[in-house]
């Protein structure tokens, strides 16, 4: 039975990329060794490596604007510590939308002053704030692009006086926008490019060296552009798949392309949950996410037989976040429109029964 997974990451790839990694296992590059176990220093991976980074300054638009791309190690999580690190000197403003802005802005308050400059957390952070004053004394603006837990997205990003940093984890590649309007953007793979392991920062050159503390050398954006991404081993077979995965976007149309077939999935999927008596989407009509549909079952009673029948249908990760509950769909780019209907057609064989 063909499986639709819904799961928030760990995430679906493309199957062309299954494919053609799982061969590179075996052999890599006709060269009889796997990719899992040639030198990251061979010119087989800097070649991919170089790829890699020039694929996602291509598909992002940032080619000769003085962006670099690096591929590092320590997920967004690392990124919450390194942002600071790098560019806060006294203060920095933070929107906070969720579980992963909060992380983050603990993070920051370990290098200066944080300034929350808004948060939606008074009502589950089922909406993103909007009207909110960004100070021009702070050293840069953080935001978070897509809310995974909650189903949320930011539609339109605010003009900010000073460096804006956004954590794409969850919707990178997913949309068409101006990528200029950002100074640091960070994703970790595994949501919606790549296999867990690795972490794409994309970052404007002219924004770093401006802070008077010493920054140990894993944690200092510049040793890690000077090392084009090669300062210590890499995440090899991460990095290789993103690759993999970035040919597989750009053959397919690019973010305009995908972008496309992301609104059709999206769509289905939240006008079922609309027109269905049986269920309630979590998240505000205007903030919700394209990449991960939060929903609730109104009747618990019904809860055994929806589980079973999704179940049955082939679908897999479609349960909520433990500390939200309900259901997530998290239709990433890899998702086909065919298993968006899968679900869509359980949810309706659902209230027909009922």
């Amino acid at each position: 039975m063909k499986k639709h997974n819904y799961s928030a990451g760990p995430c679906i790839l493309p199957q062309e990329v299954f494919q053609e990694a799982s061969q590179a296992i075996l052999d890599f590059n006709n060269s009889g060794l796997s990719i899992l176990e040639i030198s990251h220093r061979s010119k087989d991976f800097v070649d991919v490596m170089e790829e890699a980074r020039n694929l996602a300054l291509e598909l992002l638009g940032l080619e000769g604007k003085g962006y670099k791309a690096l591929f590092l190690q320590g997920g967004a999580s690392m990124q919450f510590l390194m942002v600071p690190y790098n560019l806060l000197q006294t203060k920095a403003a933070y929107l906070n939308t969720g579980t992963w802005s909060t992380k983050a802005i603990k993070e920051g308050k370990f290098f200066g002053e944080v300034k929350e400059v808004a948060s939606s957390a008074d009502k589950g952070f089922k909406y993103i704030p909007k009207g909110y004053f960004i100070p021009s004394d702070v050293d840069y603006f953080h935001c978070t692009s897509n809310n995974t837990i909650y189903g949320t997205q930011i539609k339109e990003f605010p003009k900010t006086p000073k460096p804006m940093v956004c954590d794409m984890s969850s919707d990178i590649f997913s949309r068409q926008m101006d990528f200029s309007q950002f100074d640091v953007i960070y994703a970790g793979a595994q949501k919606n490019m790549g296999p867990a392991g690795t972490t794409l920062v994309v970052i404007k050159e002219d924004i770093l060296g401006k802070v008077e503390r010493s920054v140990p050398s894993m944690m200092d954006y510049r040793v890690h552009l000077n090392k084009a991404s090669m300062f210590n081993t890499p995440a090899v077979y991460a990095v290789y798949v993103s690759m993999l995965t970035l040919r597989w976007l750009k053959k397919n149309g690019g973010i305009a392309g995908i972008e496309e077939r992301n609104e059709k999935k999206a769509n289905l999927l939240y006008s079922e949950i609309d027109i269905n008596p049986l269920f309630e989407g979590y998240a505000e009509k205007e903030d919700r996410s394209m990449m991960n549909a939060t929903f609730n079952l109104l009747n618990d009673d019904l809860k055994e037989s929806f589980d079973a029948m999704w179940k049955e249908a082939g679908i897999d990760g479609l349960n909520g976040h433990r500390s939200v509950g309900g259901y997530r769909a998290s239709m990433y780019n890899a998702l086909s429109l065919e298993s968006v209907q899968v679900l869509v057609d359980v949810m309706s064989e659902l209230e027909r029964k009922a």
